[in-house]
């Protein structure tokens, strides 16, 4: 008899991260993990189950329905998992705006709101659209389940989402939503495992990638968070610019004549750490790079995390921890250094030897504040959430 299989869909502009659990016992269990991109050439899916590692070249071009790669991926894995048969398949999709609250198993109105949205997660939910739509063309009959980044912040309070705008652009949808979700909803999950005393407390956690925010925490459920009605809010990021005073947006189109694409390519893809330095928006490649401009994008970096970091603790009205997570926060004892040693005055105190080995608990002794490093993992939120909702339509279920 073939065991269930589940995959997850975590698309990023140019990329696709491929989770495969089995959910045999009902807790999806990591089976691999597979990844396409986009632009590399020539194309290929690779796939790794923690031993044995592949790479599989795919011959199908890359159309804007994704079609044939999808579907030269998807056979591989059929007959690669042979024992496993695929029972449904989980998105993340960053913006849910107001109408998701929750994971949802995709329909005709689902994906419509999905698409809806797409104008406010120009980098993100395209991809995940084609992906949702390709997926009911190859396999109508496989259940698609959206998880979405948004959902985990629906816990803010107006205050928190409104903007000082005319009243009613607040009822229309024009507020703070914030993202990331899926990885803070991990995040608080793993600290509740791991370090309950700290999990219970109030938390500023900051998910640190090519896309990076920060969330204030207490007791795990979301108050606050650096990014707001777009992923260009908050902190800067690999290349997109964070917070902007509106006036530059304005002076850019009235003055100096840039149309609105020009401006949304500006901001989305030429700003942030590769605008500031001229190099990378690459972390790690900054690091690298004597360059003043490299120095200056690294030390903006920090600064901006630290004041927002700050202004988080003043919405919890404290901070018991500080919870580094993503690829930057996960591997960078440099970037955790410069942000911990900005927020010294608020009880921050690093322990310079587990920081560099990055260790889980990166503090001193006696740190007034606690400084974690929490790997993330959204994969398995989606995972979880697709099992869910499956499991809750499913015939006899007292959820259908």
């Amino acid at each position: 008899m073939s065991e269930p299989l589940l995959l997850t869909f975590n698309a990023g502009s140019s990329t696709l991260k491929i989770g495969l659990y089995s959910v045999a016992n009902g807790e999806p269990a990591p089976l691999g993990r597979g990844k396409i991109d986009f632009n590399r050439a020539p194309l290929q899916f690779e796939y790794s189950n923690g031993g044995d590692a592949h790479t599989v070249p795919l011959a199908a071009p890359v159309t804007d329905d994704l079609h044939g790669v999808l579907d030269e991926a998807l056979n591989w894995i059929d007959a690669h998992l042979s024992v496993h048969e695929l029972v449904s398949v989980g998105h993340r999709v960053v913006h849910g705006g107001d109408a998701f609250d929750g994971p949802v198993r995709i329909d005709d109105r689902t994906l419509a709101a999905i698409a809806a949205l797409v104008p406010l997660a120009p980098l993100h939910q395209p991809q995940s659209v084609r992906l949702i739509r390709a997926l009911r063309h190859l396999r109508p009959h496989l259940p698609q389940v959206a998880s979405f980044d948004t959902a985990f912040h629906r816990t803010q309070s107006d205050l928190v989402r409104r903007f000082a705008l005319p009243r009613a652009l607040f009822d229309e949808g024009v507020k703070r939503y914030g993202f990331h979700g899926l990885s803070y909803r991990y995040v608080a999950g793993r600290l509740r495992e791991r370090h309950p005393s700290i999990a219970r407390g109030k938390i500023v956690a900051a998910h640190l990638g090519s896309g990076a925010s920060l969330c204030a925490l207490d007791a795990g459920v979301s108050r606050d968070t650096s990014m707001g009605f777009s992923t260009l809010d908050g902190i800067p990021m690999a290349t997109r610019c964070g917070a902007l005073d509106a006036g530059v947006v304005l002076h850019l189109q009235k003055t100096l004549g840039q149309t609105v694409d020009d401006v949304e390519q500006m901001l989305y893809h030429r700003s942030g750490l590769l605008g500031v330095s001229g190099v990378s928006g690459d972390a790690r490649v900054l690091l690298a790079d004597p360059s003043a401009g490299a120095r200056d994008a690294l030390e903006l970096f920090a600064f901006r995390i630290a004041g927002e970091a700050a202004r988080l603790a003043a919405t919890l009205g404290g901070l018991d921890a500080l919870v580094f997570t993503a690829g930057i926060g996960e591997h960078q004892p440099q970037t955790r250094a410069a942000v911990c040693e900005r927020l010294r005055w608020l009880g921050v105190e690093l322990d310079a030897g587990a920081n560099a080995r990055n260790a889980e608990i990166v503090s001193r002794d006696g740190s007034r504040v606690a400084v974690l490093v929490v790997p993330t993992d959204e994969e398995q939120v989606i995972a979880r959430d697709a099992a869910s909702v499956l499991h809750a339509c499913a015939p006899g279920s007292a959820g259908r």
